[in-house]
């Protein structure tokens, strides 16, 4: 498994834990020092099943600055963009045997892990996600 991560983001550190408490250690991408190249991005994009918007992360990032709320920019100048200013990608993004996935919220990894998580969960905030017997709470 891999993740695209931001030390920084807390989405991305509990999609991180998430992985771990299913007794997996994934290869750790931080993005912002080491992106993607421009077909790898394309093709996490086409993997993931979304569009270049849908991997923009407006949040904290020179999205508004730079007008990519223009709907009249191609899908070629929105992935420009990210790869000009990495920070306008989205995280975390998860590769998985089991498909690629951009885990907002983290509990959207839970989808693509290939094993049980194995003891209890809880995010940063303190909110339960998964109990003692690694079943989902709900």
């Amino acid at each position: 498994m891999i993740i695209y991560h931001n030390p920084d983001c807390g989405t991305s550190r509990n999609t991180l834990g998430l992985i771990r408490n299913s007794g997996i250690e994934p290869h750790v991408i931080e993005y912002l020092k080491t992106p993607p190249s421009r077909d790898l991005l394309v093709q996490l994009i086409k993997r993931a099943g979304i569009s270049p918007r849908g991997l923009l992360r407006e949040k904290g990032t020179p999205y508004a600055e730079l007008g990519l709320d223009d709907l009249a920019l191609t899908d070629d100048a929105l992935i420009d963009a990210m790869m000009e200013q990495p920070i306008l990608i989205n995280r975390p993004l998860v590769v998985s045997p089991l498909g690629v996935k951009l885990c907002r919220p983290s509990e959207a990894v839970l989808a693509i892990l290939p094993a049980p998580q194995q003891g209890a969960f809880a995010k940063e905030d303190g909110e339960q996600v998964i109990d003692a017997t690694g079943a989902r709470v709900v």
